[in-house]
């Protein structure tokens, strides 16, 4: 028997994490094949904008000296500094007047991988009825990652989008860790198939 597709409900929020093009190839920060995923988020924008349920796009948006930045004692290159194209959202993923931004890490001295640290993210979400949240975006082992881990301790369910993620895999099996932390933690693995 075919398996019962799934369609988002009117307790169900998106989020877009991080689809900026710094970490996109040929940025300063790129995930490999990150860009990949671009049509599949554009699927799930026009989906939840169709049903008339929330959107919400998390981004890096840093000062100049921020402290993940190598030269300030960071572990990263420079990107995503607030107002430059690197921190700008892909061209061809479909942002619109429609979908909620939340800026993140936006000060010197506090870095913030999550969407919900430092944002009123948490808040906009119980605001407008969400439960269950529908995960996608960059980069499954850090900023998806722990947005997740913050998403379900602050008692929301996570569809994870899974083939609208990309890791950025210092070791070869970050991404694929990562996925499997989620899991444990109570995250749906969802594929765009598997959508009505």
């Amino acid at each position: 028997m075919a398996k019962k597709k799934i369609k988002p409900g009117n307790k169900d929020a998106l989020i877009i994490v991080d689809v900026q093009n710094d970490f996109l190839p040929g940025g300063s920060l790129a995930v490999r094949n990150g860009d990949q995923i671009i049509p599949i988020l554009n699927y799930y924008i026009n989906l939840f904008q169709q049903l008339n349920l929330p959107i919400f796009a998390t981004r890096d948006w840093h000062p100049f000296n921020h402290c993940s930045f190598k030269d300030y004692g960071g572990i990263w290159p420079v990107h995503c500094v607030a107002g430059t194209i690197g921190a700008d959202f892909a061209a061809n993923l479909n942002i619109n007047e429609y979908i909620t931004i939340i800026s993140k890490a936006t000060t010197a001295e506090k870095d913030a991988y999550s969407g919900l640290e430092g944002t009123d993210l948490e808040k906009s979400m119980k605001n407008v009825g969400a439960k269950l949240i529908w995960v996608g975006g960059l980069a499954t082992d850090y900023c998806v990652l722990n947005t997740v881990e913050d998403l379900i301790n602050a008692g929301f369910r996570v569809n994870l989008l899974l083939d609208a993620i990309r890791a950025v895999n210092i070791k070869p099996d970050d991404g694929q860790n990562a996925v499997k932390k989620m899991q444990n933690l109570g995250a749906q693995i969802i594929r765009k198939e598997e959508v009505l």
